[in-house]
């Protein structure tokens, strides 16, 4: 099949899928983590925080995305830089943790927010049809499957632009924005370390159309502007939206809960209001796990075509989909969903997609010392304080994660490490 018929998915296609990868589970679930150890103001920092290390990752896959164009993402940065070995690592991230973990947190909270809207209806079977309906249409024609993301992701979008209109200027109940006595040390302290980890995770997804670079039109020029484009617009609405649920409801309210989009819904428009905005919210879960599904498969089936093991995955059917590698990420989300806990499972993913994404931003280094005079159509702006403005916020998240959540961290390295048994049984083929 030639690059002009599979390079179908345009500039804006691309920012959706962008933004539907980062809108989905952790701004609608993580602020009930976040609330304790840190004030109202200091947890809006924290999601400045993360906008701003997001931008900062994406200008260094930019970088590399245009300099070495292939669907993969991870893997094919780090096969291309390093080693075949250190590239397949990462695409076994990607098919364990990196897509399936989300599909399924996805699932989970889609399965939660109609629960809460109806507590007759039971989350766990919905989590299951709201992965079955999205493989389906992940399944279908490229049409569909662009039609689909933009549609609900636009949707979405414009449903979160009314909730923060309407809920900036409804009555206050919650909590005041502004600082506080010992707020700069709490920005250093373990509690933002730790918080920081659900707020990453939100903002995975800042480097989605990497994973499908080979599908996009003009991707020396559209995969970079994406994920700029997607990384600020995602930044300006966490921070509203987190203002607004910290201002709508009380924090006693909000602690440890998953729904916080639906309590603070029922604060700004009352019950019924709250339930429909609970809905809505459960149809912007369900852009996030469509473009979950539609790039995860990908990744995948490039590995495939790389190791003889993984070779079935690469199959594709007369529209260019990897089915079997769809019907692998599917079958491993499942699972996750039948035997998983929402947050072990979310500190799991956390942790090692963000080693992968470290290895690739040091990448960046690397390829600027070894290949120096390698054709780059886009450069990493701010090069190099912003991946080392990466590296050091992830490096000092990690570290805290590891002692907070040692079992959560192990599970991770292991799924890690296993990836290498899998890749010398795999003996890759010789290009």
């Amino acid at each position: 099949m030639s690059q002009e018929k599979i390079r179908t998915m345009s500039l804006y296609t691309a920012t959706c899928l962008v933004v539907a990868n980062m809108v989905g589970v952790g701004v609608f679930t993580s602020l009930g983590y976040q609330i304790g150890g840190l004030t109202p103001f200091v947890i809006l920092v924290l999601w400045l925080v993360g906008g701003v290390c997001a931008f900062c990752g994406g200008v260094a896959y930019a970088e590399l995305a245009a300099a070495l164009p292939r669907s993969g993402g991870e893997y094919h940065f780090l096969t291309r830089i390093f080693h075949p070995s250190v590239g397949f690592l990462a695409g076994w991230v990607s098919i364990t943790a990196g897509f399936a973990a989300p599909v399924a947190l996805g699932a989970m909270a889609f399965g939660n927010y109609l629960h809460r809207v109806n507590p007759a209806l039971p989350a766990l079977p919905l989590a299951f049809a709201a992965l079955a309906v999205i493989t389906v249409a992940m399944l279908a024609s490229a049409r569909l499957r662009h039609w689909f993301q933009n549609v609900s992701t636009s949707v979405s979008f414009l449903a979160i632009l009314v909730f923060l209109a309407i809920g900036f200027f409804a009555p206050a109940e919650g909590s005041a924005l502004v600082p506080q006595a010992g707020d700069t040390a709490r920005m250093f302290s373990k509690p933002f370390a730790t918080s920081l980890v659900y707020v990453m995770f939100a903002y995975a997804g800042w480097n989605a159309s990497t994973y499908v670079t080979a599908e996009v039109r003009n991707p020396s020029r559209n995969v970079p502007l994406s994920m700029a484009i997607g990384t600020i617009i995602v930044t300006v609405i966490y921070i509203a939206m987190n203002a607004i649920f910290l201002r709508a409801a009380p924090a006693a309210e909000l602690a440890g809960q998953n729904e916080v989009g639906l309590i603070a819904g029922t604060h700004i428009f009352g019950v019924a209001g709250g339930k429909w905005m609970g809905l809505l919210i459960a149809a912007g879960l369900l852009a996030h796990i469509g473009s979950m599904q539609w790039i995860g498969p990908r990744v995948t089936a490039t590995m495939g075509e790389d190791n003889r093991l993984l070779r079935p995955l690469a199959k594709v059917n007369a529209g260019g989909i990897p089915i079997y590698a769809s019907f692998a990420q599917t079958a491993i989300a499942a699972f996750m969903i039948a035997t998983g806990t929402f947050q072990s499972v979310l500190t799991y993913v956390q942790f090692t997609i963000t080693l992968c994404s470290a290895l690739v931003v040091i990448g960046v280094f690397v390829l600027r010392v070894r290949e120096p005079n390698l054709p780059r159509p886009v450069r990493a702006w701010g090069y190099p304080l912003t991946p080392a403005i990466f590296l050091i916020v992830n490096g000092w998240m990690l570290w805290y994660l590891f002692l907070d959540k040692p079992r959560e961290s192990l599970i991770g390295l292991g799924t890690i490490l296993s990836g290498l048994i899998v890749f010398f049984l795999s003996a890759p083929r010789k290009k």
